[in-house]
């Protein structure tokens, strides 16, 4: 039934807009069901790993500990996004942008995204979670082209072909899972049921599937050299979806990868999926640390900072061990909120200075006070400072590689993350305290703006100085799941 309402609600809340039509109480009442649903999630993840068991409906829904990892983290970040959507959109109809009838069509398509992207962590057939993830992708490729402009619409069609081709390559690496499975006498894309075989599955197979999925869902992922799209999505989105995008989208295709993952490590043992998750996390921080280095538009700095993110969260995988994963995990909650409150303060400043040049945005901290210091906080919390939570997650991940023995890839990790510091620090420091080019009005943020930052900065903060109980509970269970 919580599976049921947080689904049924999304897709409800998907109708709506075109029902109530001009009702300026819909923002509200979005960010409301919104709340609901991440009570609900917490809810259901709570029963799930105090049970130590998982839900199951008809073999077609299957919802464990691994799944709640996710669909809590999705869950905090639709509801952030939809708080701070508020005062984004109406900004966008007082300025002109868009009309009200297309502020109808966004919240429809925002609630369709959120629908599709809880149902990838809710599926058993991982033929079904396929078709999910490329219903993120159709449905978010809307969004990415909102505004309708020639570089946003650029940005949409390279986001569908790159992601189409990734998924094609999913497809072809779980019909390789399948056929190996068929072997071992299971007629089903089921994970528990392939699970329950792995250990008898051909293990060249399996690589060769492994390699494919890995290649298909990292495409998605945001896994260096597969990225390409996601500078362009991201900077081209509105700033609630550029959240969505970079916080828990690309943990959907980090999903299915995990879901496969557990089936690989049964079949052939854990190096093989975890020395390619090693490599491919490097080259990601290697990417993502040059093109920081030399960004101009602040919103794709932002989008390669997720690709050297997602590279830290390969590397946690990749390492294992209790460490390893629990930083993994603990840093895909960790990134979202971070990188969602960057975009909802870097939205806020694009907006008054109506431009992505990083050259030109100064002085923030003197005519953005609030947005200012919110951003001065989230740069040295996404660059994995004292006391934030980024730094807790990404510390438990360097000790579990230093225990691992992998002492090359831990350097080589820690010298593109102290590069990759350097060049945020560098670039910030202009933005925020540099003087502005223009006279610029002193300007507040709207309220919902600041619900919505001080929501997600209190996770922040809190997780850089103590793991609450729950947390604890929930990435211990899915660290089960993973090791079986």
């Amino acid at each position: 039934m919580e599976a049921i309402f947080i689904l049924g609600t999304a897709l409800l809340l998907a109708i709506l807009p075109f029902l109530l039509k001009k009702s300026k109480i819909y923002p509200f009442l979005n960010a409301f069901g919104h709340f609901c649903i991440l009570l609900i999630a917490i809810a259901i993840s709570s029963k799930i790993i105090n049970s130590g068991t998982h839900l199951a409906y008809l073999n077609i829904f299957y919802i464990d500990a691994l799944s709640c990892v996710f669909i809590v983290t999705i869950s905090v970040i639709n509801f952030a996004s939809a708080v701070y959507s508020i005062g984004y959109i109406k900004q966008d109809i007082k300025e002109g942008h868009i009309k009200e009838k297309k502020s109808n069509a966004y919240y429809s398509l925002f609630n369709l995204f959120t629908f599709s992207m809880f149902l990838v962590p809710m599926l058993n057939n991982l033929g079904f979670i396929w078709v999910a993830i490329e219903m993120t992708t159709l449905v978010s490729a809307f969004l990415v082209g909102f505004y309708n402009k020639k570089t946003s619409l650029e940005a949409a069609w390279k986001y569908i072909i790159i992601c189409s081709v990734g998924i094609t390559l999913a497809l072809f690496g779980t019909i390789l899972f399948f056929y190996t499975a068929s072997r071992a006498g299971v007629g089903t894309l089921n994970w528990t049921d392939m699970l329950r075989v792995s250990a008898s599955l051909d293990p060249n197979i399996v690589k060769i599937a492994f390699v494919f999925v890995l290649i298909g869902y990292g495409t998605k992922a945001g896994l260096a050299p597969m990225h390409t799209w996601l500078p362009d999505a991201h900077s081209q989105a509105p700033a609630p979806i550029s959240a969505l995008l970079s916080g828990v989208l690309l943990k959907t295709a980090l999903f299915a990868i995990l879901r496969f993952m557990v089936i690989t490590n049964y079949c052939v043992g854990t190096w093989f999926a975890g020395n390619l998750l090693i490599i491919f996390g490097l080259i990601s921080l290697a990417v993502a640390a040059g093109f920081i280095l030399v960004q101009k538009d602040i919103k794709r700095l932002l989008a390669y900072s997720s690709v050297e993110h997602i590279g830290i969260i390969a590397l946690g995988f990749g390492f294992g061990g209790a460490f390893g994963l629990f930083g993994a995990f603990l840093h895909i909650f960790n990134h979202a909120v971070t990188k969602s409150l960057m975009f909802f303060g870097i939205g806020s400043i694009v907006k008054k200075y109506c431009t992505n040049n990083l050259h030109v945005i100064r002085g923030v901290i003197s005519t953005m006070p609030f947005i200012g210091i919110v951003v001065l906080f989230g740069v040295f919390a996404l660059a994995g400072s004292v006391p934030f939570s980024i730094f807790i997650s990404e510390i438990t991940i360097f000790i579990s590689g230093f225990t691992k023995g992998s002492y090359f890839a831990i350097g080589l990790a820690l010298f593109f993350i102290v590069v990759i510091f350097a060049a945020l620090i560098s670039h910030f420091s202009q933005i925020l305290f540099g003087k502005a080019c223009v006279e610029q009005k002193k300007e507040g943020a709207p309220f919902s703006t600041k619900v919505s930052l001080i929501f997600l900065l209190l996770f922040i903060i809190t997780l850089g100085v103590i793991i609450p109980d729950f947390f604890i509970k929930l990435f211990n269970g899915a660290i089960g799941v993973i090791n079986g």
